[in-house]
């Protein structure tokens, strides 16, 4: 399990991939083979040629059976992403901890705040998941303000409510 995952598990918000339905298609519309009759005219008459579905010529509609089958993507219904809200969650546990953590701007508390380790070595594995640039990397107080922004960032692309205050 990622780091980033072991974040969203203790918020509340399962893995991407896991909460979030695979798009649903349009339904193709059930298109039949057809067998088109030609039949010899003389060319005073301009007439189309005839087109007649394959079903009534004899040839089974598979497009319909196949359209039947509920295992398709076309028969799975689409499932709403649930939003969870972060910050009250948040609130809560900050208010039941004995230490007085602020989340809201340190990246050291926030991991606190979810008991995931918040020690240098775990912020550099956190930062270079997320793609920290290198510049940062090697200065602690740019690393975690970039490290606090992005991770409340993918935290609101994972489902969490977060204030856009918060984000910018």
């Amino acid at each position: 399990m990622s780091f980033f995952s072991t974040i969203l598990e203790k918020i509340g918000i399962k893995k991407k991939a896991e909460t979030v339905a695979k798009p649903v298609a349009s339904k193709p519309a059930a298109h039949r083979p057809v067998t088109v009759s030609k039949t010899p005219q003389p060319a005073s008459a301009a007439k189309p040629a005839t087109v007649k579905p394959a079903a009534s010529a004899g040839v089974p509609d598979r497009a319909a059976e196949y359209m039947k089958d509920k295992s398709t993507p076309w028969g799975a219904a689409p499932v709403a992403v649930p939003v969870v809200d972060v910050v009250s969650k948040l609130e809560k546990l900050a208010a039941s901890n004995s230490e007085k953590l602020n989340w809201k701007v340190s990246i050291v508390d926030l991991l606190k705040l979810l008991d995931i380790d918040s020690s240098l070595d775990a912020r550099k594995e956190l930062a270079n998941e997320l793609g920290c640039p290198i510049e940062f990397m090697g200065d602690s107080a740019k690393m975690n303000t970039w490290l606090h922004k992005n991770v409340l960032q993918k935290i609101a692309e994972n489902g969490g409510n977060i204030p856009r205050e918060l984000l910018d």
